[in-house]
């Protein structure tokens, strides 16, 4: 220690000190507890989950020929896809689990939906398909990392 120190230490001068960067502001520390729907307790992705189940079993005993069975199979699918990506969207989001790929599909679907009532060659359908599927997860994937801290899956 040099004499200077010893000086300023006896006159009550703190030595200097590099200033710390600022801090970046952080998420909050990820729970192990998965993430509550707003409309907790009331049951509401599992009740569409069984709803749609029993209306895709109706719809194969009814059977594929007839409009009931059609109508009952299309409802079924719909309710139960929407119940698993409620859960998916509230996980995602929170940063408890990625689901970036089963996110990233329901706008691949669409564009393929769209691209086929358009009449588009089969090729371009699968190709506009892909590309907006690697979009989205590119953009899910991003939405991910902000939101867990940098993990880029958990």
């Amino acid at each position: 220690m040099g004499r200077r120190s010893r000086a300023r230490r006896a006159a009550g001068i703190a030595p200097a000190t590099p200033t710390p960067p600022p801090a970046t502001p952080r998420p909050a520390p990820l729970s192990d507890e998965r993430p509550k729907a707003p409309w907790h307790p009331f049951p509401l992705v599992e009740l569409c989950v069984l709803v749609g189940i029993v209306l895709i079993v109706l719809g194969l005993i009814v059977g594929f020929d007839s409009d009931r069975g059609q109508l009952a199979l299309v409802c079924g699918v719909l309710l139960a896809s929407l119940g698993g990506l409620d859960t998916a969207v509230r996980e995602h989001f929170s940063g408890y689990r990625s689901h970036s790929s089963v996110l990233a599909g329901l706008p691949g679907v669409v564009a393929a939906a769209a691209l086929f009532f358009a009449r588009a060659p089969w090729i371009a359908v699968a190709a506009g398909a892909a590309l907006v599927f690697g979009l989205a997860f590119a953009a899910f994937r991003t939405a991910f990392r902000r939101r867990s801290g940098g993990l880029s899956f958990r």
